[in-house]
Formats: structure tokens, C-alpha cells, sequence
């Protein structure tokens, strides 16, 4: 991630205590994303490149292993067919953008990913609920750190955005801002928990004044994870702070996302609020592993006119 780190500022809780978030307006906007365009063809394929170039391919799974680690990471370096790489004209293998695991399993993914230049990813702070004493959240940064995770995964107090404490949620993500050190952070906001959109753009804004790098949208275990509504207000919220501070916040949108639509929309979302830019890794990530065997196989589609079997296509 070469793009400046975010120095935060101190917290100003007038910068969206009287925004009001209009739901249906939001919601009707987020709706016609996909269908004010049709991406087709050659344009389809580039669009789902891309989307590989953005991905976090993740396991976070209470049986993980260091051999399922492993064999995550042996996708992450090739996340397509060597034949798909060569019928599409592209120079080079894409990579995606890191691999995400659990703490403990961080040293079984620097291994695999030596001399690849694919970033480890760690989620820590008591993934996914948070609910641990601060001094517990900020020792596993730190673990996670110390075994080579170069982006840091952590999640938020939820009560603390529900009381509408904002200065214990601003104290909390910048003591995870510090013990992350020189590791990206990454601040999920469990959206489905907040109720409110109202409540998903104070959080924003909270997350970005006291240090993150990245906002992102869920842990992938809520009811409800993400959602192009509650992406439309994050990333307006990213584009706010950047028009204040001049500081770029990238955005991850994690967990309920399984198809190749699903990533398009994510990035014409990106394109259209954000700009081009924030359809770079160094901006963008894509928290969903399960929807890259049907970008694979859409790509397949374009390239032979034809469907490929679900299991000619190596699950992530």
C-alpha cells in the first residue's frame, strides 16, 4: 500500500452530528448502480481482472489450519488458469491484493507468500465481536505484528457507536492505530449492528479522524454484512474526510458477496462515488474469497463462449 498513511485529527463530532441520512433516497441510489450501465465483452473481463487485483482472499474459519493457509495462498499467487492469463493478452499473472487470516495463522501465510509481494492481512481485537478488555485487543496487534502481518483487520466497540460515545470510540481505534505501528489498519465497522445509517456515517467519520487507513464494512459474520446502502454512505463519508483533510481513505466492503455481478457493482459503486483512483488495491479491497471461482469462471466464459463446470475452477 504506497499511498500516505491517514495521520488522523482530533475528533470533531461536528462533522456529521447533524447530518441526516436520508434511507429511501440512499437505498434508491445504491439501486440503480447495476443497471445504469451494462458492462459486456471485453469490458466485462477487465472489470473482473480487476476485481482479483482487489481481493483480500480470506479464511476465517474456526477449523483453519496452516495447511488450509497454505493452500489459500497457492491461489492468491494464481488465481487464474495460466491458459485464461495467456488468451486474455495479459502481461503477467494478476495478484490479488493480500491474504487475510487470524492471527495465529499469520506466519503459515508469510511463509507461503515469500517473494511474492502479496501483503499478510491479520484481523485481531477479539474478531469479530471486539468484546475483549482493550489491553487483550491491542496485545494481539501486536502479535499479529510481530509475526509479519503488514495490514491489521480490527473491529469496533459496537455499544460505544449505539450510546453515541464517540470520544471512547475515537480513543479505542487510536490505540489500535498506535500498537498497529507501521501495519495498514483496516477499522471494521460491523455495519449490520449499527441500526442506523446515520449511526454507519458517525462511525465512518470517527474511524478516519483517529487514524484508519481503511474503512470496512462488516466481519463477514453479522445477519447482515455488506450492502451497496451502506457502502453508498461510507464512501461518501471517505470523500468527505478526503475533501477536508486531503488525505485518501481506501474502502473494503466484506462478507455477503459471492458472484461476479456482485464485484462489478462494488467497483461501478467505487467509479462513480469515489473516482478511478479507488479502483487500485492501494484503495480498494474486496473482502469475499467465495466469489472468485465464478469470476474465474466468467472469465473462462468470455474467453471460450462457453460454461465450465463449478469444479474446473480451483475453490479459494
Amino acid at each position: 500500500m504506497p499511498h500516505t498513511r491517514n495521520p488522523g485529527t482530533p475528533l470533531a463530532t461536528d462533522w456529521f452530528d447533524a447530518v441526516q441520512i436520508n434511507r429511501p433516497a440512499t437505498e434508491s441510489r445504491a439501486a440503480t448502480l447495476g443497471t445504469r450501465r451494462s458492462v459486456k465483452g471485453v469490458h466485462q473481463a477487465a472489470w473482473l481482472v480487476n476485481a482479483i487485483r482487489c481481493m483480500d482472499l480470506t479464511t476465517l474459519a474456526g477449523d483453519d489450519t496452516e495447511d488450509r493457509v497454505a493452500r489459500l495462498c497457492a491461489k492468491a499467487r494464481r488465481p487464474l488458469d495460466d491458459w485464461i492469463v495467456t488468451a486474455l493478452g495479459l502481461p503477467e499473472m494478476p495478484r490479488v491484493g493480500a491474504v487475510c487470516v487470524y492471527p495465529t495463522m499469520v506466519p503459515a501465510a508469510v511463509r507461503a507468500l515469500s517473494n511474492t509481494g502479496i501483503p499478510v492481512a491479520s484481523v485481531a481485537t477479539g474478531f469479530p465481536a471486539g468484546l475483549m478488555p482493550l489491553n487483550l485487543r491491542l496485545a494481539e496487534i501486536g502479535y499479529a505484528v510481530d509475526m509479519g502481518a503488514s495490514e491489521i483487520d480490527i473491529v469496533i466497540t459496537r455499544a460505544h457507536v449505539l450510546r453515541g460515545d464517540w470520544a471512547a470510540l475515537y480513543d479505542e481505534i487510536a490505540a489500535m492505530r498506535e500498537a498497529c505501528g507501521d501495519a495498514h489498519m483496516k477499522a471494521i465497522l460491523a455495519t449490520g449492528d449499527l441500526v442506523t445509517l446515520g449511526n454507519v456515517h458517525a462511525a465512518s467519520m470517527v474511524a478516519m479522524q483517529a487514524g484508519a487507513d481503511f474503512i470496512k464494512t462488516s466481519t463477514g459474520k453479522e445477519a447482515v454484512n455488506a450492502t451497496l446502502p451502506v457502502g453508498l454512505v461510507m464512501v461518501r463519508a471517505l470523500r468527505e474526510y478526503g475533501a477536508r483533510t486531503g488525505t485518501r481513505i481506501g474502502f473494503k466492503p466484506a462478507g455477503g458477496m459471492k458472484t461476479a455481478k456482485d464485484a462489478i457493482s462494488w467497483q461501478i459503486l467505487m467509479r462513480e462515488e469515489a473516482g478511478r483512483d479507488w479502483l487500485e488495491p492501494e484503495l480498494f479491497r474486496l473482502g469475499a474469497s467465495s466469489m472468485l471461482g465464478d469470476i474465474e469462471r466468467q472469465i473462462a466464459h468470455f474467453v471460450t463462449g462457453r460454461y465450465a463446470a463449478a469444479h474446473r475452477h480451483a475453490l479459494a
